[in-house]
């Protein structure tokens, strides 16, 4: 297994600047470059505490690459629905040159009502949308020269430049929550599988469904997972609950608030059982998360447990992105966590 960083903010101005947010991000990722972690990937969001300082993640993805040499730079993820294509294949293509070939695109359809409001684009086009616009992408970085008719973006011999580093393209991962659908077309497409930890036999029977179509459809090797979890490590477990409990739970009311639109009333064929996900976030706390396995806070020895207990729960996942400055908590008691993992979890799950 391999284990990455992200950067998901859920803070708003009055309580860190964006300056500070991003300062200490870039200070985190060198930090966990030095200490052996794989990757470091941030979010697209827009308008609200959650996500909002981070519209286009492309642009910490750069910074990342100035200060990095090793690590691979992951979108998690762009969302084609609010880009044009041209204009995201070239940002693509620049951020793979300037990293020297370390980017890989993660790509998902957007999930906040508020956030379609905004942009003045329906929501029940959502999936249409995705669907063509990761096609466009797709050949616009493969292709020397394209000519689509799409339903939202059409363009007639367009070379899209820079050409990527990485031949053909840069790796896609595709970002699924709950729908089938999402985990057999990632798997057909051939693309790698970014989600979030549920509980019980749901992702495990999910995640066989990506690799399932995977096979079917005649790729090599069964794909690669990827897992999001929030981490704080600390040599107590007493410790470790102290400094994330409250900023756990910062990051739990912030989602909520941002995807309150379902529970009022906001439907859309492309977002089946949206409302009831929300409603059933709505009651997560610290405590549910740590003890269903969605967060890793304690002792190494705690970490270690719930790595290799989810691990085993969903049949094997490849890599883990962890969350560690979740909420408020601060770059001294992040990078003191990302330490301790790496000196006493990491060594035991070596790729």
């Amino acid at each position: 297994m391999e284990f990455g960083i992200q950067f998901f903010p859920s803070v708003g101005p009055t309580q860190k600047p964006a300056r500070q947010y991003w300062n200490e991000a870039l200070n985190l990722t060198q930090v966990a470059e030095r200490l052996g972690f794989s990757n470091v990937r941030t979010v697209e969001h827009y308008f609200h505490p959650y996500g909002g300082y981070s519209p286009d993640p492309l642009i910490f993805l750069s910074a990342a690459a100035a200060v990095t040499k090793r690590m691979r730079l992951i979108t998690g993820a762009v969302l084609p629905v609010f880009n044009n294509p041209l204009k995201l294949a070239g940002q693509i293509g620049m951020v793979d040159a300037i990293s020297n070939g370390r980017l890989e695109i993660g790509v998902a359809r957007a999930f906040l009502p508020h956030e379609f409001a905004r942009f003045g684009i329906s929501i029940d086009e959502s999936r249409a949308r995705f669907d063509e616009g990761l096609e466009q992408i797709r050949r616009l970085l493969e292709e020397d020269v394209v000519s689509t008719v799409g339903r939202f973006h059409s363009f007639e011999n367009v070379t899209s430049l820079p050409r990527p580093t990485q031949k053909p393209r840069p790796p896609f991962w595709i970002a699924a929550t709950t729908t089938k659908d999402s985990f057999e077309n990632a798997g057909r497409l051939g693309h790698y599988l970014m989600c979030i930890p549920l509980v019980g036999s749901q992702m495990t029977d999910l995640i066989k469904t990506y690799r399932q179509a995977w096979v079917d459809a005649g790729h090599a090797g069964r794909g690669r997972v990827m897992m999001a979890f929030h981490m704080f490590c600390a040599e107590s477990r007493e410790t470790a609950a102290e400094v994330a409990r409250e900023p756990l739970n910062i990051y739990l009311k912030s989602i909520v608030d941002a995807a309150s639109d379902w529970m009022a009333g906001v439907a859309s064929k492309d977002y089946p059982n949206y409302k009831k996900m929300i409603e059933g976030l709505s009651k997560e706390t610290f405590e549910t998360q740590v003890e269903k396995g969605a967060a890793w806070v304690g002792t190494p020895a705690d970490i270690r447990k719930s790595i290799a207990s989810y691990n085993e729960a969903v049949g094997g996942f490849e890599s883990a992105s962890m969350q560690v400055n979740f909420g408020m908590i601060g770059e001294a008691d992040a990078q003191r966590s990302l330490e301790l993992f790496a000196q006493q979890v990491m060594p035991h799950f070596s790729m």
